[in-house]
């Protein structure tokens, strides 16, 4: 069954309901999911877990997305982890606010369902092939 899995993903994300829709399609489309609800959990699955990608919220109560994946890439054994923000921040500079503090791609909310497995799957591709 473990051959199925196309990839593993760390979710990192507060809201229970975005958590639960993203696992269930992402599951459906063949990928494992992780869930972190703060900075400190995603750190933890980090060092436990083998993870292809991070999706990262932005607006966190604890620590911002911006910061935590600033944190994850100066951690040299994360570093090539390809972390794609997901934001509801769409004004104009946030997607390059996003690619400063170290995110590989930039994905706005509300996620569009259908084509975010053809996002996941371009980011892990670029990211082998890096």
């Amino acid at each position: 069954m473990l051959e199925d899995i196309k990839g593993t993903i760390l979710y990192v994300e507060d809201n229970p309901d975005n958590r639960s829709l993203i696992r269930r399609v992402l599951n459906s489309e063949g990928y494992a999911v992780v869930e972190a609800i703060n900075a400190a959990q995603a750190i933890s699955k980090l060092e436990t877990e083998a993870i292809d990608l991070i999706l990262m919220d932005i607006n966190m109560p604890d620590m911002d997305g911006y910061t935590l994946t600033a944190k994850i890439k100066g951690i040299q054994e994360f570093k090539k982890i390809p972390i794609v923000a997901v934001t509801a921040n769409v004004m104009r500079g946030d997607r390059e606010k996003s690619l400063e503090a170290g995110c590989d791609g930039y994905i706005q909310k509300p996620i569009d369902i259908d084509i975010l497995a053809q996002q996941i799957e371009r980011f892990l591709t670029r990211s082998a092939n890096a």
